[in-house]
């Protein structure tokens, strides 16, 4: 395995601030996103729980949280993340912190998702369990134990499930006792978006993770696959609030992730260009803010 690179200039090893590195507070919007949209979905049926939504918006950021640390050092020890890594520094293999050091932080990330869920059992049930056990399963399996999702091209169908449509309609279930239809269409976007945001991530990493054995759909079908596969997606959360609007499930606020749209288009653009290597950064930085605009803004018509 290649030896850790030099630390990130600035960050102390085993420091505050490389916790929070290694935390990726700008990937957080993909775990706020589904539970503002879940929580619009009660509260446009009238059943809006600040208790249950504030529980659920805790446990899925440190279900995030967890699940980044994860993938951190499952990476590192796979030999994925190396000194030819092209993204933001990761904690393990700059030896900011180290892998047992990590395995800790992922443990205490998802035992206060436990915590929440603890409220969550009591206030909507059994099936709460089902939800946060497949949760963090499924983000420790994403790049651990012995068959790692993300390293056998399933990591974007576990985006789309755990992101779109676990979180956006646990949330809902959390607070109605029940998923309305509403639900089910509104975590199409969100699970579309967050998808994306790996999509790009995984074009930009393809060579890397191609000689780590990392078999991405990006490095499975190359890449004019994965920017087919952004665009699709793309295409496909856009769609989603015209099509409540004219079935007449939602009023025209609806509309509102719209204006995102340009934004969107841009980065399709960027890719289309052949956009290479660490200047896809900015790509996914944009994709992760065009999620959290889009669904904030999903969210607020969704109740109006």
């Amino acid at each position: 395995m290649t030896a850790p690179s030099s630390t990130s200039p600035g960050v102390v090893p085993g420091s505050a601030r490389a916790w929070l590195l290694a935390a990726r507070p700008a990937t957080l919007s993909a775990a706020v996103v589904p539970v503002a949209v879940g929580t619009a979905c009660a509260a446009a049926a009238a059943g809006f729980r600040p208790g249950p939504a504030l529980a659920a918006l805790l446990g899925a950021i440190f279900i995030q949280i967890g699940t980044n640390f994860a993938n951190d050092v499952f990476d590192y020890e796979q030999g994925a993340d190396t000194a030819e890594r092209l993204g933001p520094t990761r904690a393990t293999q700059a030896g900011l912190l180290t892998p047992r050091a990590m395995r800790v932080g992922m443990v205490a990330a998802f035992g206060l998702a436990a915590l929440a869920g603890v409220y969550l059992i009591w206030v909507a049930g059994w099936p709460v369990v089902a939800i946060g056990v497949a949760s963090v399963l499924s983000g420790i399996a994403y790049t651990g134990g012995p068959y790692p999702l993300g390293y056998h091209g399933l990591g974007d169908v576990f985006v789309m499930i755990f992101f779109g449509f676990v979180a956006v309609c646990g949330t809902a279930f959390v607070q109605l006792g029940q998923v309305p239809a509403l639900a089910w269409w509104a975590a199409v976007p969100v699970g579309s978006l967050a998808t994306a945001i790996l999509v790009v991530n995984n074009v930009r990493d393809r060579v890397t993770d191609a000689k780590a054995g990392k078999r991405t759909l990006a490095v499975r079908l190359g890449r004019g696959g994965g920017i087919a596969e952004y665009v699709l997606l793309i295409a496909a959360a856009y769609a989603t609030p015209v099509a409540l609007f004219a079935l007449g499930l939602a009023g025209w606020l609806v509309l509102l992730p719209v204006l995102t749209l340009p934004l969107a288009l841009a980065q399709i653009r960027v890719l289309v260009a052949g956009t290479e290597g660490p200047r896809l950064n900015l790509c996914l930085k944009r994709t992760a803010q065009i999620l959290l605009g889009f669904g904030l803004l999903f969210a607020i018509g969704l109740t109006s």
